[in-house]
């Protein structure tokens, strides 16, 4: 029987990125996908500084980056246009490395993920292949799938199985895990059409119609691609509102039918859920095979780069034995109880912004919903930190910026999947460190400023580039700098926080 690391169900963005960042490690992976092409059109349309820097890491950043669409922001208008609340988005490079958000075409970054696969020689990617069994056998995992292209039946055994098969996850069943519902189930028309000619007056900015009758947003995508999310009241029927007539009888106030070519409409019902177990024995599920979330803050696609990108070094430690025994379950388990309450709080957030979406219709409701300081409304950029699991007090599970070195590469360059020390120089004086681990310091870099922001001289960072922890003395940054010792590849027991 054939053997695998890693086996991955599914082939969209989180399937092809993890598997990108395990070949990346060396580890023998097989991607299994139903499907034999990606799907060409439309559908997540954002993502931000944090998966960028996960796309960089995989050599595709400055491939997509030319695609994407410029974000300056989000305005919420009342029914007759008036400003309510402008949210701008900061342009130029932030503490990633990268703009803050960007504007996409999902098939654009589909096709250079599949096509940089094809590189990687420790990948196998099957299309066409439907997995129906699973069984973890203890030390592996069984899995057998048919071949559609011939009918034929296989059976390969991986180490791990990683679900990242979408909302309807075969996996998740076999997981037989429950979701915990927060709440949120609409219908929303989505409606992507192409622009004939430019249509200035349609904005940059992402708008959000604050019309409680019929609550609708616009999103400007890249070049002539425009998206309306309108939402559908209880008495309408989804086939009805999705026929073009009345799609463009809904666009009027805002496009005519010889302005631009409907590229889809489709009624999607947006939900709100979380997983209750993440993993089970040797069984994971990532993206959206673990929780669902609305769009009102466009992080769909971004939560399961976050889950690949906290998922892939800790694979890699196990599967290349450096972590073994009850060690390696404890650093697994980390995946979850890191990554569930940050995903939690994504989706609270969006379903607060939908409900907002949904009632607001007056610059004094906003205001009493989103109070600034200074009497306004205010709308505030989340960036909760991960959930207990590995590191040491309270800025551990911090995601920390991406500091220049003196000759201008970005550190992710040089030390790529790596430990990496960032410290003030003169806390590294006599610093012996293991080999393998990376330094930063204030010396040959901008980490000043990283630091600074961080509220600490020091701390070490995981593959991942969130922190271990932070430290102002020299004491402090060795007794961080073991947690990854005696090999700079295995971290010790986790200490729970």
């Amino acid at each position: 029987m054939e053997s695998f690391d890693v086996a991955i169900v599914g082939y969209g963005p989180a399937g092809a990125t993890l598997a990108h960042l395990l070949g990346q490690c060396g580890l023998k992976t097989v991607v299994l996908e139903r499907e034999s092409a990606a799907y060409h059109l439309p559908r997540a349309v954002h993502f931000d500084a944090e998966v960028m820097r996960v796309l960089q890491w995989i050599g595709i950043a400055e491939k997509i980056e030319p695609m994407t669409a410029l974000h300056p922001g989000m305005r919420f208008l009342d029914r007759d246009g008036k400003l309510l609340l402008d949210w701008p988005r900061p342009q130029g490079e932030g503490p990633q490395g990268w703009r803050a958000n960007y504007r996409f075409h999902q098939p654009d970054l589909e096709t250079l993920l599949r096509d940089g696969l094809a590189a990687r020689p420790e990948v196998s990617v099957r299309t066409r292949c439907d997995v129906f069994f699973v069984e973890d056998q203890g030390e592996v995992v069984e899995i057998r799938y048919e071949d559609m292209s011939c009918g034929k039946v296989n059976r390969i055994a991986a180490k791990y199985v990683v679900g990242c098969d979408g909302a309807r996850s075969l996996i998740r069943r076999y997981i037989e895990s429950g979701m915990e519902d927060y709440g949120f189930h609409e219908r929303w028309l989505v409606v992507d059409l192409i622009l004939n000619r430019e249509k200035p007056e349609l904005g940059d900015h992402s708008i959000q119609y604050c019309v409680p009758e019929r609550p609708a947003t616009y999103v400007r995508g890249p070049g002539m691609r425009r998206r309306w999310e309108i939402t559908v009241r209880p008495e309408e029927d989804s086939a009805e509102i999705s026929k073009p007539e009345r799609v463009w009888e809904l666009l009027s106030e805002w496009i005519k039918p010889d302005e631009a070519e409907l590229e889809r409409t489709a009624v999607y019902v947006f939900h709100s859920l979380v997983a209750d177990d993440w993993r089970k024995g040797r069984l994971i599920l990532a993206g959206d095979a673990c929780h669902q979330t609305p769009p009102f803050m466009g992080q769909g696609m971004c939560a399961g780069t976050r889950d690949v990108a906290n998922l892939y070094w800790k694979l890699a430690l196990i599967c290349q034995g450096k972590v073994t025994g009850e060690d390696a379950e404890r650093l697994l388990d980390t995946y979850e109880s890191e990554r569930k309450p940050n995903a939690r709080e994504y989706i609270q957030t969006a379903v607060r912004l939908g409900g907002l979406i949904n009632t607001i219709g007056t610059e004094t409701a906003l205001r009493a919903a989103l109070p600034g300081s200074d009497g306004s409304a205010r709308m505030e950029s989340i960036a909760p930190p991960l959930g207990s699991g590995l590191g040491r007090g309270d800025k551990a599970g911090r995601l920390f910026g991406q500091p220049r070195l003196a000759d201008g590469r970005l550190m992710d360059r040089v030390f790529p999947h790596a430990f990496v020390v960032v410290a003030d120089a003169a806390l590294t004086q006599g610093l012996d460190l293991p080999e393998g681990v990376g330094l930063v310091t204030t010396a040959n870099s901008n980490a000043a400023e990283h630091l600074a922001r961080f509220g600490a001289r020091a701390t070490v960072l995981r593959p991942d580039r969130h922190t271990l922890g932070g430290a102002d003395t020299a004491e402090e940054l060795r007794a961080l700098i073991a947690l990854v010792l005696p090999n700079p590849l295995t971290l010790q027991e986790p200490e729970m926080v």
